[in-house]
């Protein structure tokens, strides 16, 4: 099964895991107090980049007969989309710039350049996912409510499609975006219930039509008149088109870097609702995933490539999430707890592995639903079920070995690499 008890699973003793909370807290306090001009300055400087990258590119297209200015054209609106999407309106509706008290940046007035409205992101994302992340049964960003990513979800027929659900998913991300808060799938029975699904389908309806009618009637209609051909008007209706698909599928590959590579653990509804603030912050840490980036890859992802951190702190500023990262780094080593980080096409390229694979019934996968690369629970580490896993501290060299080195020596035993057994006292007795 998925996790069931965090700190237990983590070998970390309740002591342990509000010491660690304090230690967040800290940076929380120290990031809000820092924050200034310089962070204004960022902000006020990529809106500026990206209306430019807009505009630059809207403009090319209206050459778009051309080839090289039709390419040129959808690639700039492309990265301009993007930019909006990640580093812009995923930000800044999470509040990470409310502190400036300006209302063209307020999470309260920004509505993004997607076909989901941001009223039904807010609370499906800020709210569902950022509260219950990887909690089977209550994130529906587990799986979209279209892929298998866990063996906690029961296999089904239609897990076959995986490869292709999310090939489609990527290709149309914005459409499923808006679809998620709609909860298709559930039973409706009440009046109220069918007459809310109403109402939400008219806000997402009327969201697409703008979002259409802007990028595929409306821009074409001025190429074309502009250019006087209806050359002209495809030519810019198959660059919207081109430009929303690299926005989608760019989208699509770095949240699935952040939530579905191998170490991005999962967890179950026990004790969610009295989970206290510390493990909170635990579960955070153990289910979300990083990929390493410099400047510019961690810009194009909305800095999402320091996912542990945004999901840490989701309403500190974007641009505070790399130095944030070399604190919780620290953190991690001091209490031995994983830093789930690789290279992005690697971390990428996980996911699309998980995906795959559990397209398959659990009979034709060779490792179990307690102890696999994409699911695990504390049973991985227990010869006996009763036994409670605790951190340990080396009397060597008077280091704790926690959960990262469990890890370590379960891969070890699986290698078949000899290990001298040494005798350690309780993390609590040192």
């Amino acid at each position: 099964m998925a996790i069931k008890d965090i700190p237990e699973y983590a070998h970390l003793s309740e002591a342990d895991v509000a010491a660690i909370a304090a230690e967040l807290d800290q940076i929380r306090a120290d990031i809000e107090a820092d924050r200034g001009a310089r962070d204004a300055r960022y902000l006020r400087n990529t809106v500026r980049l990206q209306r430019g990258l807009e505009l630059g590119g809207r403009a090319l297209i209206f050459g778009s007969r051309k080839r090289g200015l039709w390419w040129a054209g959808a690639g700039a609106l492309g990265v301009a989309k993007i930019i909006e999407n990640m580093e812009l309106g995923h930000n800044v509706m999470h509040g990470q710039w409310d502190w400036m008290n300006d209302p063209e940046v307020h999470s309260t007035s920004w509505e993004w350049d997607n076909a989901g409205p941001s009223a039904h992101w807010k609370h499906q994302h800020n709210f569902v996912h950022h509260k219950y992340t990887n909690v089977l049964g209550m994130d529906d960003d587990v799986g979209y409510g279209l892929l298998r990513v866990t063996r906690d979800q029961r296999w089904r027929p239609f897990y076959l499609g995986n490869i292709l659900w999310n090939t489609l998913l990527a290709l149309g991300f914005e459409y499923g975006v808006a679809a998620q808060h709609l909860e298709l799938a559930k039973k409706r029975t009440t009046a109220e219930e069918k007459r809310e699904l109403k109402q939400n389908l008219g806000v997402v309806g009327r969201k697409i039509g703008k979002q259409a009618a802007k990028d595929y009637v409306v821009y074409p209609a001025l190429v074309g008149a502009a250019t006087r051909s209806k050359s002209g008007f495809r030519a810019a209706l198959t660059a919207n088109l081109l430009a929303n698909a690299i926005r989608n599928v760019w989208t699509n590959a770095v949240i699935f870097c952040g939530h579905f590579p191998d170490g991005a653990e999962k967890f179950t509804k026990r004790d969610m609702d009295v989970e206290n603030q510390g493990q909170w912050y635990l579960r955070q840490m153990l289910g979300s995933a990083n990929f390493r980036s410099g400047p510019v890859l961690g810009f194009m992802s909305g800095n999402l490539s320091y996912q542990i951190e945004h999901h840490i702190f989701p309403d500190l500023p974007s641009n505070r999430l790399p130095e944030i990262s070399v604190r919780v780094q620290a953190l991690c080593a001091e209490y031995d707890l994983p830093y789930t980080t690789g290279s992005f096409p690697v971390q990428y390229a996980k996911s699309w592995r998980t995906i795959a694979k559990l397209s398959l019934p659990n009979k034709y996968l060779k490792a179990t639903s307690d102890d696999a690369p994409e699911t695990a629970s504390e049973l991985r580490f227990k010869s006996d079920p009763e036994q409670r896993l605790t951190s340990q501290i080396d009397p060597r060299t008077g280091r704790r070995r926690g959960l990262k080195s469990a890890m370590v020596r379960l891969r070890e035993r699986r290698r078949g690499v000899a290990q001298v057994p040494v005798e350690l006292p309780p993390a609590s007795a040192a």
